[in-house]
């Protein structure tokens, strides 16, 4: 039996990390769903990207979306995320009627999507903010934000912390057998 007693601690100490792991990979990926790639609907919306950025600024979209689109307390639109019920996220006419009509009810969001009516919001503003919008899709991904820089700052923290862990424990555990195996040789002779 004297044999068998390190079983349960090896077992632990690989079990525990890759719960860990799994748990940190869980975090940092599960709030980020992948969004479709944009479909050629044929031709570009009516609007200008430049002047909806300006809007985007403006009208308090980047307080919930985050000033590259990267989301936070709103969805990320850069690269925009699927949403459920949602076939096509990309679509000038769904993202002109989110963002006339608002959204609630989203999994994962507890702020609804404000309305912006025509006295908030010019039907031309509106058609320069999808234009922005889809143009910044296209463009490709933004740089990391601050939620996926910290997400990505955890994930590595954590690995560290546990590989660490992991060393220490391996190495104790060495060090008292030596002891152990050194101190029988002693009394052998």
């Amino acid at each position: 039996m004297r044999g068998r007693g390190w079983l349960l601690p090896a077992g632990l100490a690989i079990l525990l990390p890759g719960v860990l792991a799994a748990w940190t990979i869980t975090a940092v990926f599960a709030a980020d769903t992948p969004s479709p790639a944009p479909t050629a609907s044929g031709s570009a919306p009516p609007g200008n990207p430049q002047r909806g950025a300006q809007v985007f600024g403006s009208a308090g979209c980047a307080s919930c979306h985050g000033a590259s689109l990267e989301g936070g307390i709103g969805p990320k639109l850069n690269p925009i995320v699927k949403l459920p019920g949602v076939s096509n996220p990309l679509s000038p006419e769904f993202l002109a009627s989110t963002i006339r009509n608002g959204r609630s009810g989203d999994p994962g969001y507890t702020v609804p999507m404000p309305a912006h009516p025509p006295s908030t919001l010019s039907d031309q503003d509106l058609a320069n903010l999808v234009a922005y919008i889809i143009a910044q899709n296209k463009q490709g991904t933004a740089a990391l934000g601050p939620v996926e820089l910290s997400r990505s700052n955890v994930f590595w923290v954590t690995t560290a912390i546990v590989l660490m862990v992991l060393a220490t424990w391996l190495l104790a555990r060495y060090n008292i057998r030596w002891i152990a195996r050194r101190a029988e040789a002693r009394r052998k002779r």
